[in-house]
């Protein structure tokens, strides 16, 4: 268990300065650091409780490190520390990566937002709306749009018909899951409504098909080598075992257990390398990541997006009518994260999105923050201890 980052020790700092944002106190960008040593104290407490084994928190505003620390352990029966270069399993905070690859390509004119998704991926045009009644063609075809707002229709992998019919496998190819995603059809007519699902790995299949290029090397070659995402990637290497974290369930008589959640381990390479979910990654390189879009998709002088595209990702880009279906103030971006509109939130504009296993991002472009809480769980959020932690970062800030 740590405390502030400048008593670590000075290979600890070498390491972080390595990846990135420079450290400074927390008053020097506004925040209180009372305030974020009560929050240090709040995942001490969820430790001691056992209701997680360990997390690794970040705050970062106006491009430097104010805040990162370590509780825990990293696993219950080696009792290995939480580190900063802890790695995690992000699940569905690999979407991100796979909006911003697709949105580098839509730069370069590889395809426009409203094409037919059937245009690159022609098993799609065979599609069919599943009702009550039986299977019918939908209204209009599927758009690539649909695909990054979840307006497709398409269903989501913890369903209990895409359980039940089999439609994702990591034993399986990415082509596979195309063809697993069409035989068992849509579940409403594209651009009705907000169906969270499996649209991103239908988006990371078209990035393959627009690139050229297998996903995890374009990932490598075009996002995380010139970010300097050192331990990001779809399986961890060897040499990040040791810094491999456990996901932990709560116990039947108390305490925890371990929550095994696929059929491939992450140790292993998988045969499905998908956009949804997959990645793994350390606090220091995510954070890299949120400071480039933060940054106007620009970090340490290298270039990702354009910062107009950035822009048109992380607003609102839901139909009225869809986001109504969908209710409350908030919204979905391209980016694939929430947005927060409501008009009398001190957060709005603010975009975050999380991991089945206890992973989340928060970026508030007003304030130039951005908070990242690791804390290997499922379910994800065990008494509310994200909303509990972010609300002490809020109170942190002073102007």
């Amino acid at each position: 268990m740590t405390r502030y980052l400048v008593v670590i020790g000075i290979g600890l700092a070498i390491s972080v300065q390595a990846q990135g944002l420079p450290r400074v106190p927390p008053g020097e960008v506004g925040l209180d650091e009372g305030k974020l040593r009560a929050a240090t104290q709040l995942l001490t407490q969820f430790v001691t409780d056992q209701k997680i084994a360990g997390a690794v928190a970040a705050v970062a505003r106006q491009g430097r490190l104010a805040y990162f620390e370590t509780v825990g352990v990293q696993d219950l029966d080696t009792k290995t520390p939480m580190t900063e270069r802890s790695v995690f399993p992000i699940y569905s905070m690999t979407r991100q990566v796979t909006a911003v690859a697709a949105m580098m390509l839509h730069e370069e004119k590889k395809f426009l937002l409203d094409d037919p998704l059937a245009k690159y991926l022609p098993e799609f045009a065979a599609i069919q709306v599943v009702t009550p009644e039986g299977r019918r063609a939908p209204a209009r075809a599927i758009t690539v749009e649909d695909v990054f707002l979840h307006t497709s229709g398409i269903n989501d992998r913890q369903t209990e018909i895409y359980q039940r019919e089999q439609v994702r496998s990591r034993a399986q190819a990415l082509p596979q899951l195309m063809i697993n995603i069409v035989r068992v059809g849509l579940m409403e007519d594209p651009g009705s409504r907000f169906r969270y699902g499996e649209n991103t790995s239908v988006l990371g299949r078209l990035v393959e098909v627009w690139s050229g290029t297998p996903l995890d090397a374009f990932f490598e070659s075009r996002v995380f080598k010139p970010l300097k995402m050192i331990d990001t990637g779809f399986v961890v290497r060897p040499d990040q075992r040791a810094r491999w974290t456990t996901v932990y369930a709560p116990a039947k008589g108390g305490g925890l257990t371990v929550s095994e959640v696929e059929e491939v381990p992450f140790t292993e390479r998988p045969a499905l390398l998908e956009g949804t979910v997959g990645l793994v990654t350390s606090v220091p390189d995510y954070l890299r990541f949120c400071q480039m879009l933060l940054s106007r998709g620009e970090l340490d002088g290298v270039r990702l997006l354009k910062p107009d595209t950035v822009a048109r990702m992380v607003v609102n880009a839901l139909p009225d009518a869809v986001l109504a279906e969908r209710r409350g103030n908030v919204g979905w971006g391209l980016i694939n994260a929430n947005v927060v509109l409501d008009p009398a939130s001190p957060l709005r504009g603010e975009y975050s999105w999380d991991g089945t296993a206890g992973t989340i991002f928060w970026i508030d472009p007003a304030r130039e923050m951005i908070t990242l809480l690791f804390a290997p769980a499922r379910p994800s959020n065990p008494d509310g201890i994200r909303q509990k932690f972010k609300a002490l970062v809020q109170e942190a800030l002073r102007n």
